[in-house]
């Protein structure tokens, strides 16, 4: 019989996939647990449609983050630390800190965990921080840290 999956399942198959299993294995536990349902002609093309559909949205959400990369590309973020000697910083900077002010002062909400620093900054200057914004997609930043007044 054949089925198409609604949940991922070990062994069978992922959700949206439509796979051939026994009569009994159908009746008597995919169906009754809501984990498949028949593959008439009608439940595969409904699922079709909603295939075309995430696809179509899948590649919005690429385009738009592309443009937020080429947006970020031109972004400079500037932020103000106390340092020592040699322009050492008392502390450092990070992933959180560049995210708290890219929202702060351009606007845009970008999770900490998705700033590609390999280890804090710890010196005055420009760095050049890489962000994941889409899976497909890293925008490259300036980081400008600059001296505190006293």
């Amino acid at each position: 019989m054949k089925v198409i999956l609604l949940k991922d399942l070990k062994g069978t198959g992922k959700k949206g996939d439509v796979v051939n299993v026994s009569d009994g294995y159908a009746r008597n536990f995919l169906f009754p647990k809501g984990v498949a349902k028949e593959a008439t002609e009608g439940n595969v093309k409904v699922l079709k449609e909603q295939k075309t559909a995430q696809k179509i949205k899948e590649d919005q959400q690429l385009e738009e983050a592309k443009a937020l990369a080429e947006n970020m590309g031109e972004m400079t973020v500037t932020l103000f630390s106390k340092a020592g000697e040699g322009g050492r910083l008392f502390g450092s900077v990070t992933s959180k800190d560049i995210a708290e002010a890219l929202n702060k002062k351009h606007g845009i909400k970008i999770d900490k965990r998705k700033i590609l620093l390999d280890e804090p900054i710890k010196v005055l200057g420009a760095t050049n921080v890489k962000i994941k914004v889409h899976p497909e997609v890293t925008a490259q930043i300036k980081v400008q840290v600059n001296e505190k007044d006293k």
